[in-house]
Order: C-alpha cells, then sequence, then structure tokens
C-alpha cells in the first residue's frame, strides 16, 4: 500500500507543469475538450505506468540492496534534470485531430518523463510494482485530467515554470542524499 500511496503522490507532483500535461491542456483548448483526447491521455498514462513499474520490478530482481539504493538516486536525479528541463514548445497551430497520433505522442512523451522514473524507482524500493504501477497511473492520470480540464487556463493560473524547477531542487537534494547513502558516505 505505501508503494500505492508514494508513487501516487510523487507522480501527480512530477507531472505537474510536465510536457504531457502541457500538450494535453493545449490540445483540450485548440479542439475543445473531448473524452476522446482524455481517454487516450489516461490509457496512455496509465500504460505508461505500469510499464514503468514492470522495468523497475525486473530491475529489482537483478540488483543487490545497495545497487537498488544507487539505482532509486540515479532515477531520482534523472527525475530531477527531465524536471528542471525548460518546455520550449509552442501550442501546434492546426493540431491534428487524430486521436492515433495524440496517442503516439503522448505515449513517448510519458514513457521517459520524471514521473516514470518515480515509478520505477518505487518498483525498485517497494516489493509490490502493481500497487506503485497503479498509484502511478492514479496520480499520472490525475495530472492529464486537470491538463484536459483547464486547457488553457493551466498556464495562465499556474507558475508552472516554478513548481518545476522547485520539484527538480527537491528531487536533487533527495537524490543526493540517497546516493550518498548508498555508498556509505552518509549512514
Amino acid at each position: 500500500m505505501t508503494s500505492l500511496l508514494f508513487a501516487m503522490v510523487a507522480s501527480f507532483l512530477a507531472a505537474t507543469g510536465a510536457r504531457d500535461q502541457l500538450l494535453v491542456a493545449r490540445l483540450s483548448a485548440a479542439l475543445d475538450p473531448s473524452t476522446g483526447l482524455l481517454a487516450i491521455a489516461l490509457a496512455s498514462s496509465a500504460i505508461t505506468a505500469g510499464i514503468a513499474a514492470w522495468f523497475g520490478a525486473r530491475l529489482a530482481e537483478t540488483m543487490s540492496e545497495n545497487a537498488a539504493t544507487m539505482f532509486v538516486a540515479i532515477a531520482l536525479l534523472l527525475a530531477a534534470f527531465e524536471c528542471a528541463w525548460p518546455n520550449r514548445e509552442k501550442t501546434p497551430k492546426e493540431p491534428t485531430r487524430s486521436l492515433g497520433a495524440i496517442a503516439i505522442v503522448l505515449f513517448a512523451r510519458q514513457l521517459t518523463d520524471a514521473s516514470r522514473f518515480l515509478i520505477a524507482a518505487f518498483a525498485v524500493v517497494f516489493a509490490s510494482w502493481p500497487l506503485a504501477g497503479f498509484g502511478g497511473a492514479l496520480g499520472g492520470g490525475a495530472a492529464v485530467a486537470i491538463g484536459w480540464a483547464m486547457n488553457s487556463a493551466l498556464e495562465q493560473r499556474l507558475p508552472l515554470r516554478a513548481i518545476r524547477i522547485g520539484l527538480a531542487l527537491a528531487l536533487f537534494v533527495l537524490a543526493s542524499i540517497t546516493g550518498l547513502t548508498a555508498r556509505g558516505i552518509i549512514v
């Protein structure tokens, strides 16, 4: 149960202002909020969370405790860099109305985002990867649903860049502490 809660909260926080949430918000504003877009975003979030959790569980089977802790530190560091990376994408002038094309782009973006790194880390740390995947799907799904519901107001009302930088700093500190702990420098 711990893996579900941690993965849900971490995934939601890391997905706030992320590329997938912004894409869904921008498409929702440009195409009018459609339930098809929301369904595609939720399905992609669930599938990529499941893949990340499964991958983390497979890695955990081959790692010692110190190696698993170091993997978590690396996953946190990658999530920090992904959060700090500026999102310079513009709203598409003529966005596609193809749900298949939107699904492919969302899947590709979500598969390597900060949320999925954190889900994989929780799957390594905790014994239950299905719960980590389910929690990640809930958190990531909630983030894209908020983007879909708020559409253009998301970027106007929330200081997304400041939120992402704050998350990046917090994740970097956690990665540093976890990595130093894995090396035995901090007990």
